[in-house]
């Protein structure tokens, strides 16, 4: 038999896979709540839609709000969240052993986010990844972003390894179907935001792991190349 081994390459989505970015984004919409004359946000109100992105979180602050006032509010919403990124994220449970693990093994890794570049690249020296991350790539670095399979395959051409020897590793619903319409296979991490109502057994990930920890372990990464989606 022969033993299992890390990846060649791995990928990361950002918010809710390596970084609970959550509280953050809690004290942004906090500070924008208190100077319209309005209470704090529950936080457990506001994690579930993280990973959905600025509309969704600025939506859950100002539900009562029209569409189109909403999306008037997002540009003041990443301003003040540039302002304090990072005073209160923290990395999930496992991450740094698992980023760790995959360094002693030699993997490439790098990161893919639909969150703004300039706003990931902040993060990146918090966490004295300069030299570790390969690659990144965000939301507005191309003219698609997920669930389109564009920036994942343009991560994998940047580190010159094929996508089918490559994993993405995200925890909503469109990394899973970004990632298998790459032909990558992907790891769905149970550990980040979801709704209530998703089902990550219904994604169709090749794997499903509970803990960031988990994957310090060479055997629980897929090797096999996912299907791409059907046209």
């Amino acid at each position: 038999m022969t033993a299992a081994a890390f990846p060649r390459a791995v990928l990361f989505d950002l918010d809710g896979t390596l970084l609970d970015s959550a509280p953050d984004f809690v004290a942004t919409l906090d500070v924008m709540l208190a100077e319209r004359g309005r209470a704090p946000i529950d936080p457990a109100q506001l994690r579930p839609v993280v990973s959905k992105g600025s509309r969704a979180m600025v939506s859950a602050a100002f539900p009562e709000l029209e569409a189109a006032a909403r999306d008037a509010l997002i540009p003041e919403f990443l301003q003040r969240y540039e302002a304090l990124i990072g005073q209160h994220a923290v990395l999930f449970d496992g991450v740094a052993g698992m980023l760790d693990a995959l360094d002693a093994a030699g993997t490439v890794w790098g990161i893919v986010t639909n969150k703004p570049e300039y706003l990931a690249r902040l993060i990146v020296p918090q966490y004295g990844w300069q030299q570790r991350c390969a690659v990144l790539v965000g939301g507005d670095t191309l003219a698609e972003r997920k669930p389109h399979p564009l920036p994942l395959l343009h991560a994998a051409q940047l580190i010159g390894i094929a996508a089918e020897d490559c994993v993405y590793v995200g925890d909503d619903e469109r990394d899973i179907i970004a990632a298998r319409a790459a032909g990558m296979p992907s790891v769905a991490a149970l550990w980040g935001y979801r709704l209530h109502s998703d089902d990550p057994l219904a994604w169709q990930a090749d794997v499903l792991v509970e803990n960031a920890e988990l994957l310090q372990l060479a055997s629980l990464w897929p090797t096999r190349p996912a299907t791409p989606a059907q046209p």
